[in-house]
């Protein structure tokens, strides 16, 4: 069994981040992973797959012998790669954007390659947007496991015409003003 290190330290390093999302509701050969991601040197890629698969975050689902060697089909383990609530409360000031600049420069790659591939077909799928909601924490417990509920039939790949796409979500609370005679 694996180490039981927090998702947060483990996941968020932006070469693991990539791969567990990459590796969201498909399964993927260690080959296919490192078409998905060339910018990344196999020894670093198997070097964090590792870390990944001792953390319990990826599984090994599949082995086969190809040409003399074991080529492994990746997918997420049962640990749910993401960070929760706890972990967040328990990080300082300088981890917490170290994690959330993690996550940005991750979607700042994808949105890169989307945009270098330049297959104006591709921008029907594109959108993004800021939407204030003013909510309790009870509140937003209920959006999330409703949207948890719609969008589960779409987590994994059911092959056909259906097209990938990742959506983001970023919930940032915003600070009351101050008063002025506060300040």
């Amino acid at each position: 069994m694996g180490k039981t290190s927090p998702i947060a330290e483990v996941v968020l390093h932006p070469v693991r981040l990539r791969i567990v999302q990459q590796l969201g509701g498909r399964r993927l050969t260690t080959a296919q992973l490192r078409a998905e991601l060339p910018d990344v040197t196999q020894a670093t890629l198997y070097r964090h797959i590792a870390a990944l698969i001792d953390a319990e975050i990826v599984t090994v689902v599949d082995e086969r012998r190809v040409r003399g060697t074991i080529e492994r089909t990746l997918a997420l383990g049962e640990r749910m790669a993401h960070v929760g609530h706890d972990e967040l409360a328990a990080m300082d000031e300088a981890e917490l954007r170290n994690a959330f600049l993690a996550f940005l420069g991750s979607l700042g790659k994808s949105f890169d390659t989307f945009v270098e591939n330049d297959d104006r077909q591709l921008r029907q799928y594109l959108g993004f947007g800021t939407t204030p909601l003013y909510v309790t924490t009870d509140d937003l417990a209920e959006i999330q496991a409703r949207l948890g509920e719609i969008l589960a039939p779409y987590r994994t790949d059911g092959g056909g015409d259906r097209m990938r796409v990742d959506l983001t979500t970023a919930v940032i609370p915003i600070p009351p003003p101050v008063a002025p005679e506060a300040k």
